[in-house]
């Protein structure tokens, strides 16, 4: 697409836009009467106008039959299987099959149940790689996983400090080179565990290429794992076909399901048909057909399922449920030739705001098959005072220390008057 630099440009591209009217699914926030440009759905997504409806069917067969909402025929959607409702919208996003999907619990548990079953270290595999500034929630994990497992037996099997691997980018680069990922895993092979990694880096906004780590992980003899939370309901994934062996990921980001809202997990079919894995079990993954026989002996489900703790959380999977709905009808594909266009469109602008001087930085990479959504904006002073500008203005994005405003033309909703509106706001606030 040639962009231009005018507002008619972006009236005419958001009239031709085929994804247009699902902007009006979604309730947008106010600022002096006005819609908010809302850039931050990578941190918090928008409320379908349906959400309400789905949660209120549930308060409602809840009010109405009590318990019997579980198996009675008279509920919208028995909760008992409510989980099942949500598999096929979940492995359509995930590229995954259904029996390898299922939402549960939230991110950060999901990924330490994934590590009980696929870190296990010996003393000569211990080894974790990842990215240097991942997210807190892999960071913290991370590392009690190792002190975890650092002694067995009263043996201590490594130091965790020395165990975790945390790649940074080239000294004056801001992002990770593939071939310097792949690097590492052949350097580190012979004592390497797992690889677990971001899918979208959280403070760069920079997509990892999932098949080609997954790749050479398994090469190299280690298991493979990824956190989706900014990837998952932005880029189209194909979890099964690249191999990769699990994923965690949340629902309130790009998939709009509500503050701290059901997390999901991948796990390859490989392992879910594996009955011996190691895993920390409970009682919703424990074979249904026989769960109500309250029998000593865990016996798992196939699939995803069996890493299931607890009965569904319904009125947040509700939330999800109305959500995804809406994916399966837009189509994942769909949305990303969209979010091409927009995130493309708001670099083209930055470029033109930045022409006799840099007055922005764009720590993203400028390649759109290397990033989702999201442009990370780089100030060397005043970022913090420019992002509560932007607020005052009605522009919500988000701030990240030290000193960038992540911004994210999410194509669900967003419009590229919003883009062309936010950029023409941030060149007056900085003139």
């Amino acid at each position: 697409m040639q962009y231009q630099n005018t507002i008619s440009f972006a009236l005419n591209c958001d009239k031709n836009d085929p994804l247009k009217s699902y902007r009006d699914q979604f309730h947008i926030p106010q600022h002096n009467g006005q819609d908010c440009i809302y850039l931050v759905g990578n941190s918090l997504g928008l409320q379908p106008k349906s959400t309400r409806s789905y949660i209120e069917q549930e308060l409602k067969d809840w009010q109405d039959l009590g318990v019997e909402g579980h198996f009675d025929e008279r509920a919208t959607r028995p909760w008992f299987h409510y989980h099942k409702f949500l598999k096929s919208h979940l492995a359509k996003l995930a590229g995954a099959k259904e029996m390898e999907v299922v939402s549960m619990n939230s991110l950060t548990t999901n990924l330490h149940l994934m590590m009980v079953s696929f870190y296990r270290p010996t003393a000569k595999r211990f080894k974790i790689i990842t990215e240097a500034g991942a997210f807190p929630s892999d960071q913290y994990a991370l590392e009690t996983q190792l002190h975890f497992h650092a002694n067995k037996g009263g043996e201590r099997l490594f130091e965790p400090e020395e165990a975790l691997v945390e790649l940074k980018p080239r000294t004056g680069e801001e992002t990770l080179r593939t071939e310097d990922i792949l690097a590492a895993i052949d350097e580190h092979k012979d004592q390497l565990a797992l690889v677990m990694m971001a899918g979208v880096q959280y403070y760069t906004g920079q997509l990892f290429n999932i098949q080609e780590i997954t790749k050479k992980g398994h090469e190299c003899g280690a298991l493979v794992g990824f956190d989706l939370a900014h990837a998952f309901g932005n880029i189209p994934l194909n979890l099964h076909g690249d191999g990769v062996d699990f994923a965690v990921w949340c629902s309130y980001k790009y998939l709009n399901s509500g503050p701290g809202s059901v997390s999901g997990v991948f796990v390859h079919e490989r392992h879910g048909s594996n009955p011996d894995l190691p895993r920390f079990a409970g009682w919703w993954g424990h074979d249904e057909s026989k769960r109500f026989q309250m029998k000593k002996g865990f016996i798992p489900m196939a699939g995803a399922d069996a890493w299931q703790l607890s009965n569904v959380n319904v009125l947040p999977s509700a939330a999800h449920l109305a959500s995804l709905e809406i994916f399966s009808e837009a189509g994942i594909e769909n949305l990303r030739q969209k979010s091409i266009l927009l995130t493309g469109f708001m670099e083209f602008l930055l470029n033109d705001l930045n022409r006799g001087g840099e007055k922005i930085k764009i720590i993203t990479p400028r390649d759109p098959d290397q990033r989702g959504a999201q442009l990370s904006l780089c100030l060397s002073t005043g970022g913090k005072d420019l992002f509560n500008q932007l607020g005052e203005n009605g522009i919500i994005a988000d701030w990240r220390e030290p000193n960038v405003i992540r911004v994210a033309a999410v194509p669900m909703y967003n419009s590229f008057e919003d883009v062309w509106k936010f950029v023409e706001k941030l060149k007056k606030l900085l003139s």
